[in-house]
């Protein structure tokens, strides 16, 4: 053997992409959740993976992006597919086109992972902000998805805000409908100003969510709950790269994050 060969970087690592379906069917509980998103393997592509590349959303430029990177399977929380049925034309037929010609997984998680406690949305949020005396908060479908919590002291509304977009990199929209100090509050990724009378009968003084809805603009005010709006895209980057970084722990793949803000 010469001094090159017993040198030789080892080979990569690689796991059936049906064990590796399996392991996340089953981690996070995809059957537990009622959900328009079709969660689960989305597209079938090769059957071994090396390596994983996630994205918040599915679009053609993820997709060619995760083609492009070397990437076996692509991990989203926004798939391609929301309970009915699309025809294979337009922009769908292309984003089809390219993880089928790159032989590329497509595995979507979307409530179980704003849900799930370990590498959920709303988890790494709220371990990231060291929210205290966690309970489940933010009813989607006879469930809690989100957690409600207190901070381990008093900010203000302001300080709160600011210390949010450091966090995310999002400038947050704030609407004060209710105390000047913020101490325990309900965090809910993505869509969640529905839930601000759920926080009002909870005894939250503040709501952090991602995008506003015109429907829910008085609510706030009239609850009594603050409002901290982060973006829908940027309160949803932490479970896929969470997920990302938990499969490397497992099996040993190597990863990298897509990100393709959309600024909402």
């Amino acid at each position: 053997m010469t001094l090159s060969e017993s040198a030789a970087a080892p080979a990569p690592r690689e796991v059936r992409r049906d064990e590796l379906v399996n392991w996340l069917n089953d981690y996070l509980q995809i059957s537990a959740f009622k959900d328009p998103s079709l969660n689960g393997l989305q597209i079938e592509g090769s059957e071994t993976v090396r390596r994983l590349a996630a994205s918040v959303d599915t679009s053609a430029r993820t997709l060619q992006d995760a083609a492009d990177s070397g990437a076996d399977m692509l991990l989203v929380h926004h798939g391609l597919f929301w309970g009915q049925p699309l025809a294979v034309t337009g922009p769908h037929a292309r984003r089809l086109q390219i993880a089928l010609s790159a032989g590329l997984n497509l595995y979507a998680a979307h409530i179980p992972l704003d849900a799930h406690p370990e590498v959920g949305n709303n988890a790494m949020i709220a371990r990231a902000l060291t929210l205290q005396n966690l309970e489940p908060f933010g009813e989607w479908a006879g469930g809690k998805i989100g957690l409600a919590g207190e901070l381990p002291f008093p900010q203000s509304l302001q300080d709160f805000a600011d210390r949010v977009q450091k966090l995310t990199g999002e400038i947050c929209l704030v609407h004060g409908g209710g105390s000047p100090q913020v101490r325990r509050l309900g965090v809910l990724s993505g869509s969640g100003a529905g839930s601000i009378p759920e926080a009002a009968a909870m005894g939250l003084d503040t709501v952090l969510t991602g995008e506003p809805e015109h429907k829910h603009f008085h609510d706030g005010f009239e609850y009594g709950v603050n409002v901290v709006y982060a973006g829908h895209y940027e309160t949803e980057v932490f479970g896929v790269r969470a997920l990302a970084a938990r499969i490397e722990d497992e099996f040993g793949l190597p990863w990298q994050f897509l990100h393709h803000p959309s600024g909402l």
